[in-house]
């Protein structure tokens, strides 16, 4: 395993636990060479999803371009990186457990925006922003009216 700080290939596995739901390993590590420490996870890896976008064009899921959108999302908010690996881990495991190994891309968007919801309120009004498309100011005064309600 390299170092994501200095690039040396040496690492020494600090501590080891096994997340929530059991899916994957996650690995805390010290570089032999910096003494910085990151976290890796390792995840059985199953069937490819197929993720079908809004023109039809299909790609294979990449867990990363959805962590970066959720990331984006949750920039400069107090959530935690543990609350948002917790969030993809829930999302990807509906999307597997589903029949078919293809999902249009909106049901991942639903299962997101109606995570973020009950984590971080901001977080999911950025989210949905972009997942959403709103085109003026009327659709975003909805939603937000929408969320106040509740």
């Amino acid at each position: 395993m390299k170092c994501p700080f200095c690039s040396h290939d040496g690492s020494r596995v600090v501590d080891k636990r096994e997340t929530p739901d059991v899916k994957a390993t996650r690995r805390r590590r010290e570089c032999l060479s910096c003494k910085k420490r990151f976290t890796t996870y390792e995840r059985v890896e199953v069937g490819d999803l197929v993720v079908i976008k809004k023109g039809g064009k299909r790609e294979m899921f990449d867990r990363g371009k959805l962590k970066m959108g959720v990331m984006k999302a949750c920039e400069k908010r107090p959530v935690k990186q543990e609350k948002i690996e917790r969030l993809l881990d829930q999302v990807e495991n509906e999307l597997r457990k589903r029949p078919s190994q293809e999902v249009v891309s909106s049901v991942i968007g639903d299962l997101v925006v109606k995570k973020l919801k009950s984590i971080d309120k901001v977080a999911y009004i950025r989210f949905a922003s972009v997942y959403r498309e709103f085109t003026d100011i009327q659709s975003f005064q909805e939603e937000l009216k929408r969320l106040l309600k509740k």
